[in-house]
């Protein structure tokens, strides 16, 4: 009866279909146990367990023996009223030769050290309960905390997988996505829960500049992976950037050029495979009773011990997994790829709120509105990323002499890691004027086009090359933008040049940067994304050197071209209209910036509803269109918009 036969009762033997006998059917009270656990939680009494529990035992008895034999040997030696230890001749003039001797030892060691160390494995040993990281503090991602639970209770079930159910325990997972979004975090989360040793590595710190060392070193680590696994029932190796070690070799891929890199990766790929290797004393065994069953006949041979393969999973991490060498890829090896995204706004807003659990925060970030509001602030972050947000708007908090973080010292912290720290310049009293008036259209234009608007931070402190600066961003993460999306960035990246033509009559060079991202937006629209009055994508003629970008492809065909600025200057009319029905809008948010230099979240709506409701027969909301554009950043003489990639 087949393996099959016997975990599905009632499959037909032949013709004819029969209910199995009871001594036909293997029974597998383990794996039914794990039957709905894999995906659940964390199996505790695993085979891990067990192994751990053997080998502690196993140990116990040794040193017991041991101990015993000692304490024998001492009473006896005491029993004969000899001293507890053995004197020990020394030989006669040992105090001439013995100081030269350690000097020469010195120097041999001094010499030889480094190359003989050259091998050792470079891991760094990482014992369950020496890290605090663990699967509860894995948030914001539980799609791939789901996976992780599968292959974690896969490691700890390995032999109930593999005796009682006929399966083949995962030996490789590969951990892929940008860097900061928490790759090497659930390793040792998922260390943690195992509980067996984890080896954590680079895979630059493979490298060495002997000939040879690089290979030695790998083996000694994947050694050691297996040792630790066969004392403490299994082991978890971390191997940080594998693309330095396991790029693709030369004529497979993109990859893989240097030289030896060939080698390297042989000895990556043929060790990745060594888990069934014997240890060193099974390997004395058989070697004995291959030397026995030289004299002795066939029916009467020894058998040799069986190798029980190492409990061992390998966890690569890489950004740049198109570069590793396909053969890693194949099943048995990394076959399992688990990919580390950027966070969503829901996802972000989980992450937050974790890491604001930890820090010292006011009062005010602790509802549900302001973690969606930092949410929404920070498209396009990472996980490490919004720690070293809230880490950097602690600093903030302690130059202002506070011991707790607030949503203004977030907000400030947002532009000191995107724009740098502020410039101490002084503007002159028109530039000054100029620069206000010029943010606050800005500001204006993107309030009144769309109606589920946050509006973040409004500045006119200089950072860098920016002069001013306005974020604002959706309540609700988007991934697309339609037309009117596309249309309202543009008269968004206009609303600067406009006020400043109303307010002072000319236009100053402030507005070059707008100019410059309202035309990539454009040609966007009209080359790439068939928004035109041509369905022809621009954007596909063409990808080599001499081909140049979108933009330049636009602009150097002529119905393209005037298109463009037909669509341009349409936009710049539109805003134009904004502003002068609401310049009394402008003057408020200009004087409020005149005033405090930057207004941040609530305070920005603050001085818009404060004007609008002084101004009779004006209302907010007829006044707001449907548009909807993502998350724009204006940064006084540019507009940072974030359009779709061509």
């Amino acid at each position: 009866m087949t393996q099959e036969q016997r975990f599905q009762p009632g499959v037909a033997d032949g013709a004819r279909a029969e209910a199995p006998r009871e001594d036909d059917v293997t029974p597998a009270p383990k794996a039914h146990a794990m039957v709905g656990a894999v995906g659940g939680s964390i199996l505790v009494n695993a085979d891990v367990a067990r192994a751990q529990g053997r080998r502690h035992d196993k140990r116990l008895r040794r040193i017991l023996f041991v101990a015993f034999v000692v304490l024998a040997w001492l009473g006896y030696r005491l029993a004969l009223g000899q001293g507890m230890f053995p004197s020990l001749p020394l030989p006669p003039g040992l105090d001439r030769w013995l100081p030269a001797a350690v000097v020469i030892l010195l120097l041999a060691g001094i010499m030889l050290g480094p190359m003989l160390g050259a091998g050792r494995s470079p891991h760094l040993l990482i014992r369950p309960g020496e890290t605090e990281v663990g699967l509860d503090d894995v948030v914001g991602i539980d799609g791939i905390k789901a996976e992780v639970v599968r292959s974690v209770n896969l490691f700890l079930s390995h032999q109930t997988f593999r005796d009682s159910m006929g399966g083949s325990a995962r030996r490789g997972v590969l951990f892929e996505g940008p860097p900061g979004t928490g790759k090497t975090f659930v390793a040792k989360a998922m260390a943690k829960e195992a509980q067996v040793p984890f080896l954590f590595v680079s895979a630059s710190a493979f490298q060495s500049m002997y000939f040879g060392q690089t290979n030695r070193k790998i083996r000694s680590f994947f050694k050691r992976l297996r040792k630790y696994a066969r004392t403490e029932g299994g082991a978890i190796g971390f191997i940080e950037e594998i693309d330095a070690v396991g790029g693709a070799r030369r004529g497979q891929g993109n990859g893989g050029s240097s030289e030896g890199i060939t080698g390297v990766v042989n000895e990556l790929l043929v060790q990745l495979q060594s888990f069934e290797t014997p240890s060193r004393g099974q390997r004395v065994r058989n070697a004995w009773v291959d030397i026995i069953n030289r004299y002795l006949p066939d029916g009467a041979q020894l058998r040799k011990s069986a190798v029980v393969p190492a409990n061992v999973l390998i966890i690569g991490a890489t950004n740049r997994k198109d570069d590793l060498d396909p053969a890693l890829l194949r099943p048995g090896r990394f076959d399992r790829s688990i990919y580390f995204g950027l966070p969503g706004r829901a996802a972000r807003g989980d992450i937050v709120a974790y890491y604001l659990g930890k820090k010292a925060h006011n009062q005010e970030l602790d509802g549900h509105d302001a973690v969606d509001r930092l949410a929404g602030m920070t498209s396009g972050y990472s996980p490490a990323a919004l720690e070293r947000l809230l880490d950097e708007a602690l600093v903030i908090a302690l130059t202002h002499g506070r011991t707790a973080m607030s949503m203004s010292d977030l907000a400030e912290a947002k532009m000191l890691i995107e724009l740098g720290v502020t410039d101490p310049t002084i503007y002159t009293p028109e530039e000054r004027l100029r620069v206000a008036t010029h943010e606050a259209g800005h500001a204006t234009v993107a309030y009144f086009l769309g109606h589920s608007r946050q509006m973040d931070v409004l500045s006119i402190v200089k950072r860098r090359d920016s002069l001013g600066l306005l974020q604002h961003s959706d309540t609700e993460e988007r991934f697309t933008q339609s037309r009117d999306e596309m249309n309202a960035l543009l008269k968004i990246s206009m609303g600067g040049l406009v006020a400043e033509e109303r307010w002072f009559d000319e236009v100053s060079t402030g507005p070059a940067g707008d100019l410059a991202t309202a035309t990539t937006i454009g040609a966007q629209m009209i080359g790439a994304c068939g928004m035109g009055e041509s369905l022809i994508s621009i954007a596909a003629a063409g990808t080599g050197i001499l081909s140049g970008g979108l933009v330049e492809k636009v602009l150097a065909d002529k119905d393209a071209r005037a298109e463009l600025d037909a669509l341009l200057v349409s936009s710049r009319d539109a805003a134009r209209a904004i502003v002068a029905e609401h310049g009394d809008v402008v003057e408020a948010l200009r004087d409020a910036l005149m005033e405090r230099d930057e207004l941040v979240g609530n305070e920005i709506t603050d001085v818009i509803a404060g004007r609008l409701s002084q101004t009779a027969g004006r209302s907010r909301v007829p006044a707001r269109g449907p548009h909807r554009p993502r998350r724009t950043d204006v940064p006084g003489s540019s507009v940072g918009a974030e359009a779709p990639v061509s």
